[in-house]
């Protein structure tokens, strides 16, 4: 593989929410501000699928985001996936990030991820630091990211 030059986009994800666990508050209530973050915060495990895609690697991705809200409001991400490559290869990635609620139920994120396989296609992953950007939509239950090489 090439050298991947920072700031070089190397996937994007469409991903759908596919389950919310929640530990005591509904999230739905909380996102819509019918009740307050409690001052101690609240968990929350969002299970979620969809695809990647990019010139360097395409495939399928299942994961969990385990979220903390704030009492600020401030969502903090704790996100672990697997990256099934189109050609069957499963490529471990985990990071952390943050969600910034914005209009009409929208969270903007920003995220920072390791990626690791010991496939040899692949591991060119390994060594880099992925950045992303993207939008949640709850209404919908989507996510949007695209991810860099930082």
């Amino acid at each position: 593989m090439s050298t991947i030059e920072v700031g070089e986009q190397l996937y994007s994800l469409k991903l759908n929410l596919t389950g919310m666990t929640e530990y005591g508050i509904s999230f739905d209530e909380l996102m819509s501000g019918a009740i307050p973050a409690p001052a101690e915060g609240a968990r929350f495990d969002a299970a979620f699928e969809g695809q990647v895609s990019g010139a360097k690697m395409s495939g399928s991705v299942t994961g969990i985001d385990y979220l903390r809200v704030r009492a600020d409001g401030r969502i903090e991400l704790n996100i672990r996936e697997t990256i099934t490559t189109s050609d069957g290869t499963n490529i471990d990635a985990q990071g952390s990030g943050v969600g910034i609620p914005g209009e009409d139920g929208m969270l903007n994120i920003r995220v920072t991820m390791t990626l690791f396989t010991s496939s040899e296609g692949y591991k060119w992953l390994n060594p880099l630091q992925v950045w992303g950007n993207g939008v949640v939509n709850l209404g919908e239950g989507t996510v949007e990211v695209s991810c860099y090489a930082a």
